[in-house]
């Protein structure tokens, strides 16, 4: 949203909450009367737990199933909790099999299984069946009500049965064609079936199609449907049968999930998943305090590297004046490495296997780096200070940045490899481990140019 889009938003917030505090419901029932519909759900947001479910209750019935699937899974399982039993059963009853289970891995277990139980029979084996795949493949975030054509129909019975599934199919605009085996041999766009006489068959109308397994990482399919424009991705398992399909939609919400959990990450939190002012402090403060603490006692490598070399600062005290300007460097250079190839392992340019051609593009670019700052470090130094002062910062400029470029470039790659998400080991461990070693590097060579 833009800046003034945002204004807005706030002013109408306070309009609502106002009314909310004081108990005036008839008051904030007009107030949210005079939002558009596709806003409702950046207010409630913005609210907190009590007032969002006093607020909910006041919308009209047309538009609160929509509003509720607009919210974040982390504020719908809070809004469940402030519903009452019949109005959570009909909420959940309402929604859609793939977004019953984002809201399912929100909730705690003894009232998810509660929810399931009061399905009606068919949702709840369609539910059920998304639940049993593995969290974080695309199988668990597909959709399982979509309209298949057989490959031997003519495009009228495509039709009939496209009219038939209006009402419950996620989306009709991409049509998977199936053999008899329920193996996707193709897709059909609903343009052209419109287009096309009525006696036309399938297997004429269909484009080779693309497809994605159960398995298969829920946010790099999720990139493969939006990168390549597709409407709909058909989602098929072990033996090639079409089992759901994933929608841009829904492929843009995984991806917006993921990254935010990435972004958190890098910069050492864990993602609040819900708008900052209305995420309570003590959940702020979770979010942080751990990595806060890791980091901390990571950072006494950075300590015990200065004591070692305690004599070396005492016979030259200017070299102390630099560590700052050293490990800040490096501690840069590293997290743009990092955070390059992060990005890159996640839009698929590169794979764990590329790890040696990674390496030696990020040692040219820190060489580059290093040279370019050296260079400006030496020539500064030298004139404040001495010669072979600014001999110890340009090497070190160059060995430092070389060091840093490799090791951020290599890290992202080293955690996919162990199975474990990049932007843990991204931004904030890769300056602590630059912090000490750039810190080794600096004296090491400082005693080697200046004879100490």
């Amino acid at each position: 949203m833009t800046p003034e889009q945002i204004n807005e938003l706030t002013i109408v917030v306070d309009g609502i909450a106002a009314p909310l505090t004081r108990g005036d419901l008839p008051s904030a029932q007009a107030a949210l009367a005079t939002v558009e519909p596709e806003r409702l759900a950046d207010v409630l947001e913005r609210l907190d737990g009590r007032r969002r479910a006093v607020a909910y209750r006041l919308l009209p019935k047309d538009h609160a199933l929509h509003v509720f699937e607009d919210l974040s899974p982390n504020l719908q399982g809070e809004l469940i909790g402030d519903l009452r039993d019949a109005e959570v059963a009909q909420i959940f009853a309402d929604l859609d099999p793939d977004d019953r289970v984002w809201l399912v891995d929100e909730l705690p277990a003894s009232l998810a299984s509660r929810l399931m139980r009061g399905l009606p029979g068919h949702e709840r084996e369609m539910t059920a069946a998304v639940l049993g795949y593995r969290r974080g493949s695309i199988g668990r975030r597909m959709s399982p009500e979509f309209v298949s054509l057989p490959e031997t129909a003519t495009a009228a019975v495509a039709l009939a049965r496209v009219r038939s599934r209006l009402d419950d199919a996620e989306t009709v605009y991409t049509l998977p064609v199936v053999d008899a085996g329920r193996r996707v041999i193709g897709v059909v766009s609903l343009r052209d079936l419109l287009r096309a006489g009525p006696d036309a068959p399938i297997d004429e109308l269909m484009q080779s199609a693309q497809t994605a397994s159960v398995d298969d990482d829920a946010e790099s399919a999720a990139r493969r449907c939006t990168d390549r424009g597709l409407l709909a991705l058909p989602v098929v398992d072990s033996e090639e049968r079409l089992v759901g399909i994933l929608t841009v939609d829904d492929a843009a919400r995984i991806l917006e999930h993921e990254e935010s959990e990435d972004a958190a990450r890098q910069g050492g939190a864990e993602p609040l998943r819900r708008p900052y002012l209305s995420t309570p402090i003590a959940q702020i403060v979770r979010s942080r305090v751990v990595w806060l603490l890791v980091l901390a006692v990571g950072a006494t490598l950075t300590v015990q590297v200065l004591s070692v070399f305690e004599a070396t600062l005492e016979q030259i005290t200017v070299l102390a004046l630099f560590v700052p300007l050293l490990i800040g460097t490096g501690g840069n250079t590293g997290n743009q490495a990092a955070t390059t190839v992060t990005r890159a392992l996640a839009l698929g340019d590169v794979r764990t296997r590329d790890v040696l051609r990674v390496l030696g593009r990020e040692v040219r670019v820190g060489l580059m780096l290093g040279g370019i700052l050296g260079v400006i470090g030496f020539a500064v130094t030298s004139l404040v200070y001495d010669p072979l002062i600014g001999t110890v910062i340009g090497a070190t400029l160059l060995a430092v940045c070389t060091m840093a470029a490799t090791v951020g470039g290599a890290m992202p790659l080293v955690a996919r490899a162990i199975r474990v998400d990049p932007a843990v080991f991204s931004n904030p461990f890769i300056t602590t481990f630059v912090d000490a070693s750039g810190l080794v590097l600096y004296f090491l060579i400082a005693r080697a140019v200046l004879q100490i």
